[in-house]
């Protein structure tokens, strides 16, 4: 997960996650590495955080994976 210190959706997105047992997230931020965003921008197109892999499948933002949540799709996603 493309992320940085002070975003209010990379946290909620955290709980969620946390709530549903997954707690080996990895986090890179992009508040500390400019490189980072770069990459991020160029793999996403997107500038905001978080933006949220699983695995090589591409989520989105917050509201997609609440979306997929849902949808009872997340958890197929991450296997639990």
């Amino acid at each position: 997960m493309y992320t940085t210190a002070g975003c209010p959706f990379c946290k909620m997105t955290e709980r969620m996650l946390e709530a549903m047992g997954i707690s080996d997230v990895v986090r890179i931020r992009v508040d500390l590495d400019p490189a980072a965003r770069a990459e991020m921008m160029r793999r996403t197109g997107r500038r905001t955080v978080p933006q949220i892999y699983i695995g090589d499948t591409y989520i989105g933002g917050y509201e997609e994976l609440a979306a997929l949540h849902h949808a009872g799709k997340l958890e197929e996603l991450l296997g639990v």
